[in-house]
Parts: structure tokens; sequence; C-alpha cells
């Protein structure tokens, strides 16, 4: 793989201009929309075919985070065989009331599947959710690392995070916007 072309091309379909009010209400210039490297079925297949080797050898299932780690999940378990869950922010209140649809996660090795990561919050929630259901997580796999340290980010909660591009490789790319 090709990690500048990937970065290149993953920036450029998602870097927009313009004006945007962000969660905080403030307005920026430039947003991120992860979504559209996950909608486009080429690039989302370049940056699950880069994922692929990061994913441990004793990993039993995959976990996609909802909602952007759901695709991401499903085309790497195309991609290696290995079956998925779909981790939900939250427990069904009817029906099966489960956290994660798919198979049991008891006694099993979870490598958790997610977009982007920044503070790691779901994450967090979700390891911990499945491992209250007596799976073993350690591996969370994402395409892109955007945490301030992403060398260290959700090492507090015994959790190793392999990543395709980070925040640096996506702003190493970034062209101009001096006139």
């Amino acid at each position: 793989m090709d990690r500048q072309l990937l970065a290149s091309d993953v920036d450029r379909v998602c870097r927009l201009r313009g004006q945007f009010q962000l969660r905080s209400g403030e307005i920026s210039h430039e947003y991120f929309d992860k979504y559209l490297f996950e909608t486009d079925p080429r690039l989302l297949r370049r940056v699950c075919e880069a994922m692929v080797p990061l994913i441990p050898a004793d990993t039993n299932l995959l976990g996609g985070l909802e909602l952007g780690g759901v695709p991401l999940a499903t085309v790497l378990s195309q991609l290696t065989d290995i079956p998925t869950l779909f981790v939900r922010k939250a427990a069904k209140t009817y029906g099966t009331c489960r956290l994660a649809e798919g198979a049991d996660t008891a006694g099993r090795t979870i490598t958790l599947i997610e977009d982007v990561i920044t503070t790691g919050g779901a994450v967090r929630d979700a390891a911990q959710a499945i491992r209250s259901e007596h799976g073993s997580v350690s591996t969370v796999i994402c395409a892109i690392n955007r945490s301030a340290d992403p060398t260290t980010v959700l090492r507090d909660v015994g959790l190793t995070v392999r990543a395709v591009l980070t925040k640096d490789d996506l702003d190493a790319v970034r062209p101009s916007t001096a006139d």
C-alpha cells in the first residue's frame, strides 16, 4: 500500500471547504466528512485492504462500532472470512436486548473496528461492554487516528490502537490554502 497516496485520496474526498457549524457551535471553514470515504466503494475497499495486515492473528470476531465501524468491519469480514459483530452505542430495549449483534462474545477475542478515533470515548464504552460479557478485547483498528497523541490514546484501558492513517498523514498531504 502506498500510504501517502491513500492519505491523499482520503483527504481529497473527505476534506470539505465552506462554512460549517461544528458541534461546539463554532464556525469552521473546513470540515472532514469521514462518511465520504466510507460511502465510496473503491476507497472503502482500499482502506480496508490496508487494515487487513493490522488484524491480530488470534482475532475470532471483528467488532464494528456503530455507525462508522460497521461498513469497515463488513468489508474486512469479506476480505478475511473473520465473522463480524455490530456493536451498538447502547443495548436495545426490546427483542434480544443485545449490545453487540452477531455471534456470542463470551470467551472470544474481539478486535474492535472504528472509522476515526479522536478521544476514543465510543471505543472505551464498547470495550467495557464486551469485556462485561466475557469477551476479550485488546486491540482496536481504525482507518484514521486523529487523537492528540496517537501512540497513547486508549492505553489506559488496555487497548492497543492500530491505524491505517493518522491526522499527521492527512495534514501532510493537505493542499495549501494560501492564495
